[in-house]
């Protein structure tokens, strides 16, 4: 498995993505394709060195289109919003050396939108998101839309999909273990849920190169993930409670909108600080990791939890 040079993974997706060949399986699923040479993929990925604050988990050109898959466990609507970024920032990475203002035209990939959720909120198997929603007054034919298909593939939503994509079934499988043992033990001791689910893989020969290459970082990156996604909830909830409340104490509508606005970004920014507090004190991951997460330095992140 070629690791690259990144020193943050999301999830456990992103790693497998990180694999030229399974990457490459999933898109001849998704596109009808036969591609077998691993050389054909060339990894666009976001990381540190193309941007510090964008990352996303797996992006690559492959008979130039530009996919970009993302994998979320929460639902988020943003991802048309999200994906123009991803999208923008590499293409200006790509065409850097070439003269935007000059006579020629540059060409660019196709792009590729693809959100893969596997959360436990129920969804539907699948399902567009237009760039097009975001917008603050609705319009026909917008002179800039982008469009993501998303994959629910959870057991018993895309079954079709998952036969005939081995690496997202194997890794639904772990997931689906992880679940099964962390509910076991009334959701406590996610550790070794996590422990438990992937000695069952490995037994059951699903994915064992990968884990044994990679147990500890899976379950480090596994741990983030749950924790990272319970936040999330917790601070959609109360931000939503707290800008709510602060818009109607207002009294009218440009007072709530706001409240709305900051208790939302005001509670999910601290909520997040606490968070990743929370793994470093648990040794999940290193300040240096918690920083680079909110793009502020390792003194500044110590800074701001100790006020």
């Amino acid at each position: 498995m070629n690791n690259g040079n990144r020193e943050y993974r999301s999830d456990v997706f992103s790693m497998l993505m990180e694999d030229k060949m399974n990457a490459l399986s999933v898109y001849n699923v998704l596109n009808g394709s036969n591609y077998t040479d691993p050389n054909a993929v060339e990894m666009k990925t976001l990381d540190k060195g193309v941007s510090l604050t964008v990352r996303n988990d797996c992006a690559f050109v492959v008979d130039a289109a530009l996919s970009i898959y993302e994998h979320q466990s929460t639902v988020c609507p943003n991802m048309p919003v999200r994906n123009l970024i991803y999208y923008t920032t590499i293409v200006r990475e790509m065409i850097k050396n070439h003269n935007i203002y000059g006579r020629s035209l540059i060409k660019i990939p196709i792009p590729k939108f693809v959100v893969f959720y596997n959360g436990e909120e129920n969804q539907k198997s699948e399902y567009y998101m237009k760039l097009s929603d975001a917008f603050e007054k609705n319009i026909e034919n917008p002179d800039l839309e982008l469009k993501c298909i998303v994959y629910n593939i959870n057991f018993g939503k895309n079954d079709e999909l998952l036969t005939k994509c081995n690496i997202l079934k194997d890794y639904m499988t772990f997931v689906e273990y992880v679940r099964f043992y962390h509910k076991e033990q009334d959701y406590d001791e996610l550790k070794e849920a996590i422990y438990r689910a992937i000695d069952r893989c490995i037994d059951e020969g699903i994915l064992v190169d990968f884990f044994k290459n990679n147990r500890s970082e899976v379950v480090k990156v596994t741990q983030m993930d749950y924790t990272f996604d319970r936040q999330i909830e917790l601070e959609r909830d109360d931000a939503c409670k707290e800008g709510f409340a602060e818009g109607h104490a207002e009294g009218h509508a440009e007072g709530h909108a706001e409240g709305h606005a900051e208790g939302h970004a005001e509670g999910f920014l601290s909520g997040k600080y606490a968070m990743l507090y929370q793994l470093v004190n648990d040794k999940i991951i290193t300040i240096a990791e918690a920083a680079k997460q909110i793009g502020i330095s390792e003194y500044e992140f110590m800074e701001k939890m100790n006020n």
